[in-house]
């Protein structure tokens, strides 16, 4: 019996000991972006303006990366769920990791891991540990829970290599090369001028396969009864072809499991299901039984649609009229049922809290609910952007003290889009090009401004081109001309 009270003892004086050394370890904000600043270096987007998806993908996860650290320091925060996060890391060298790791012989490879940490220390030491970067200058740190009155002169000092360091093991100095990235100011002329031939060759031999891709998604559109066929990523035209094959492989061998697809979008993109927005997704990794299985479970999903549907109308109800949307485009990709969670999550606590509305106070206004901000904020286009954590009270307050300035966003949005088209139109007629467009992260009013800049040059480079407005230059494979919307003469 004495054995066992020792042992139990023991144990018990082992978990007060780990606690204690778990809270004088501590990070402060300052102290997890300079620990992580090895990771921002191997990651950060300018390093990758050849490469347009991957680009992409990290400033996405960057995104939900920053929002997840800024709510751990949130005081009383506790609402954290699991964040799946997926980089394309500068590579260095092909350690071994316990995430899955896809290399590739573009000098980066992928990494995939999920964070569920609660502290700054642990998250800081997850990231650097899954993407297989040191985590010895964390030590040097100081990480513990007094104030930081004595350090005050060196917590925000930012961490520094010695150069010869880089010498003695080959690698790249990222200081230097992120400086000679910004450094180099290239204007549009010089730009076209040095890429124009590879971008003509690259388009022509591109002709047969995007003839090829139209024939496919007008086949199957029509054969299916699609509303549209959409993809994700800016994934090049012979991925697109190929997945198109492979729906239409499908279609020959299961047709009786695609007949409830009829009338809706079909996405491809990383993961299988049906988006917040309604539209089937088709993950361009998962294979015919995965599809398979998404097509047979769709009555299943428009059931819960509707009752999504049902939610957004009574959270219109409890505030003032206001609709309650999804942007695509704005918004992180979710699936049905993360969007219904957080709609449910967020009806529960509105109901409870019982806020005094006039049923039509808010007609007419525009609000998405996103999981990853703390506090409210009103978006350029006019719509509401709530956190869904935010306080009721707080919330009220904040509706009404920006409903006006929120209809005239909505009103300068509308006249914007109107103006947006227009010089898309005048731009494509004027320079003879094949087709003009933005990427997502392009704002309308950044495009307007590309385009009257544009209307004003002389451009013969362009002619029979297709030109996408982005926020770098590149080439695409195919032989798209990426240019960005802030473009210097």
């Amino acid at each position: 019996m004495f054995c066992c009270l020792r042992a139990v003892r023991r144990l018990c004086l082992e978990k007060i000991l780990l606690q204690c050394i778990l809270q004088s370890r501590t990070l402060s904000g300052a102290d997890a972006i300079n620990a992580l600043r090895p990771f921002y270096f191997a990651v950060h987007p300018d390093f990758f303006g050849q490469h347009p998806k991957e680009r992409e993908v990290n400033e996405n996860s960057l995104k939900r990366l920053n929002g997840y650290l800024e709510n751990l320091q949130k005081p009383g925060f506790r609402s954290f769920k699991p964040t799946q996060l997926t980089f394309y890391v500068r590579e260095r060298e092909p350690n071994s990791s316990n995430v899955q790791e896809s290399f590739s012989a573009s000098g980066f490879r992928a990494v995939s891991f999920t964070l569920h940490t609660r502290d700054l220390l642990s998250t800081v030491l997850d990231i650097l540990n899954s993407c297989s970067l040191s985590t010895e200058h964390i030590q040097s740190l100081n990480v513990n829970s007094q104030p930081h009155k004595e350090s005050k002169s060196t917590v925000n000092r930012p961490i520094k290599w010695d150069k010869t360091y880089y010498s003695f093991t080959g690698f790249k100095d990222p200081e230097e090369e992120l400086e000679q990235a910004q450094r180099v100011e290239t204007t549009l002329i010089s730009w076209l001028d040095d890429n124009e031939a590879s971008a003509v060759k690259k388009l022509k031999k591109s002709l047969p396969l995007r003839k090829e891709l139209e024939r496919l998604k007008f086949e199957l559109s029509h054969q299916l009864q699609l509303s549209d066929i959409r993809w994700q990523r800016s994934w090049g035209i012979a991925h697109r072809c190929s997945q198109l094959h492979s729906l239409g492989r499908l279609v020959q061998q299961r047709p009786e499991v695609l007949k409830n697809v009829k009338g809706r979008t079909v996405v491809f993109t990383d993961r299988s299901g049906m988006s917040a927005a309604g539209h089937v997704m088709l993950g361009t990794m998962d294979v015919h039984h995965h599809w398979t299985k998404i097509f047979e479970r769709l009555p299943n999903y428009y059931k819960l649609q509707k009752r999504l549907l049902f939610l957004e109308d009574r959270i219109s109800q409890l505030l003032g009229g206001i609709q309650v949307i999804y942007i695509e485009e704005l918004q992180p990709l979710l699936t049905l049922e993360e969007y219904y969670e957080t709609l449910d999550s967020f009806y529960n606590k509105l109901r409870d809290s019982r806020l005094p509305f006039h049923p039509r106070s808010l007609r007419g206004l525009q609000m998405v609910l996103e999981s990853d901000r703390y506090a409210p904020s009103l978006h350029e286009f006019g719509h509401f952007m709530i956190p869904t954590v935010c306080d009721p009270a707080t919330l009220q307050w904040f509706f009404f003290a920006k409903a006006q300035e929120a209809r005239h966003n909505l009103k300068r949005k509308e006249e914007m889009m109107i103006t947006e088209k227009e010089l898309i139109d005048t731009s494509t007629e004027k320079f003879s090009l094949d087709r003009l467009y933005k990427e997502p992260s392009v704002s309308s009013a950044q495009m307007i401004d590309c385009c009257k800049r544009l209307l004003e040059e002389s451009l013969p480079y362009l002619q029979g081109m297709h030109l996408c407005i982005s926020h770098f230059y590149s080439v695409l494979q195919d032989g798209d001309l990426c240019i960005p919307w802030n473009w210097k003469n």
